[in-house]
């Protein structure tokens, strides 16, 4: 068997046996997850009820975008340490710690979040369990989730099997979750026993060598760490966006007030960037979630302020669109738009929430001959916005274009050659949507640059 000598800051000179690991859901979280500890020296057992998903993973591919996990993926696979299932029963007699890493999106018609896929894995699982074994949850809940799914497997799982719950949160930035799992800056355990901290501290062997910091807290503790992070960074960025409008209507510059604000080391830059909003498939719905959570517990009021960060960062796209209109004489109808993006955010396929796609609609229903172009998400992007017109290229969405949008920061939007691009369009005109282009190197180039909160 294969043993490690060490298992973080409470190892003892004991060798510890690697324990199997099951990780229930394989979308984004669940396949980084199980390709990251299989590619550690783990036996990992995918399971999903998706059959075509699974046959793309156990072909070594990866259904979505995602830098380095493909490699991953077949190596592992082909390791032999990383496989893929649809029966629960073969779960459960494989693994000794069970990864829930299912999704939890906004439920439909509500702020709350969807418990559906969580409960469905724990109904799945339980019953079949036969000895005792760890259940940990990944899957961003609401915070109170964790308790009522103890009850649940206690009432499902046959008599006599000891099996304990703990609850461990993801932190993965997309475009980084590979380097998220294998190198995290910190680690939470939300546990109920000594045993159940000594089997995650197992789970997790070779990577709490690297001097991990682990927080070891309680369950409700554990699950509200995920949502009050999020909550905390989307403030951080409707603020500056909030900012922004002050700086267009007073004729500051965002940029520069961004950057006089990141030298105070209470504040900090990150998440100080400007722009178009946040998006995509977590923030947008946890912080919803956690302000339904903490109604539903009659602190309500106490972050009542989340709502307004939600509606800041909406009305960015507003902003953007009102500003594309300004920069082109206030007659969208008929005229030719080339977006640069559509992803939520570059190194990603994810639309979810996407601020861009959400852009490039509203100038289409103004009227607009929308042209959009993106690295990764077009396939899902086509999906979802049929209507709109996809280029090949970033220069063919610009051919003859009357305005360019960047909409997602991808590096070849941010490379291209402005004077280059300048040929080929009808008019030079660009809207900067994520202050990631180098304003001096348009200008120069003959272009009309507008940025939002910036002076032009």
């Amino acid at each position: 068997m294969t043993v490690i000598d060490s298992i973080g800051a409470r190892a003892t000179d004991t060798p510890v046996v690697l324990p199997r690991l099951v990780v229930i859901g394989t979308g984004y979280l669940g396949a980084t997850h199980a390709a990251c500890m299989a590619s550690l020296g783990y036996q990992v057992l995918g399971v999903d009820v998706d059959e075509q998903k699974l046959a793309t993973l156990a072909a070594g591919g990866v259904p979505f975008f995602e830098p380095g996990l493909p490699e991953l993926v077949r190596k592992g696979v082909e390791s032999g340490n990383l496989r893929f299932t649809t029966s629960y029963a073969e779960a459960a007699a494989f693994g000794d710690v069970h990864f829930i890493c299912v999704g939890t999106p906004q439920l439909l018609g509500s702020q709350a979040a969807d418990m559906a896929y969580v409960d469905a894995a724990i109904d799945s699982l339980a019953p079949h369990l036969d000895r005792k074994v760890l259940i940990v949850g990944k899957s961003t809940v609401p915070v109170g989730t964790a308790e009522r799914l103890v009850d649940r497997i206690n009432a499902l799982t046959p008599e006599g099997v000891d099996v304990e719950l703990a609850w461990n949160p993801e932190f993965l930035r997309e475009g980084f979750a590979v380097d998220d799992t294998l190198h995290p800056d910190r680690m939470v355990f939300g546990v109920t026993s000594a045993w159940a901290e000594q089997q995650l501290r197992a789970a997790f062997g070779p990577v709490l060598e690297q001097d991990v910091p682990v927080v070891v807290t309680d369950l409700a503790t554990a699950q509200l760490v995920k949502a009050a992070a999020n909550s905390f960074l989307a403030t951080k960025i409707s603020f500056i966006n909030a900012m922004a409008e002050i700086c267009e209507r007073t004729g500051a510059d965002v940029t520069d007030l961004a950057l006089s604000l990141s030298y105070d080391d209470r504040i900090g830059g990150k998440f100080l960037k400007p722009g178009l909003g946040f998006g995509g498939g977590c923030l947008p719905k946890d912080i919803r979630a956690f302000a339904h959570r903490a109604a539903e517990l009659g602190v309500g009021k106490s972050v009542s302020f989340l709502q307004n960060v939600d509606e800041i960062n909406n009305r960015r796209r507003e902003r953007t669109v009102d500003l594309a209109e300004e920069l082109v004489g206030g007659r969208m109808a008929g005229l030719r738009v080339a977006c640069f993006g559509a992803a939520f955010k570059p190194n990603s396929d994810d639309i979810r929430d996407a601020p861009a796609l959400d852009v490039a609609h509203r100038l289409y229903r103004l009227g607009a001959e929308v042209s959009v172009y993106d690295p990764e998400a077009m396939a899902n992007a086509k999906r979802v916005r049929p209507h709109l017109t996809f280029a090949d290229s970033a220069f063919a969405a610009a051919a003859d274009a009357d305005l360019v949008v960047l909409l997602t920061e991808w590096t070849e939007f941010c490379e291209i050659d402005p004077a280059v691009l300048g040929t080929i369009v009808r008019q030079r005109r660009v809207l900067d949507g994520r202050h990631a282009l180098d304003r001096n190197s348009w200008a120069a180039a003959g272009w009309e640059y507008r940025a939002l909160g910036r002076r032009h």
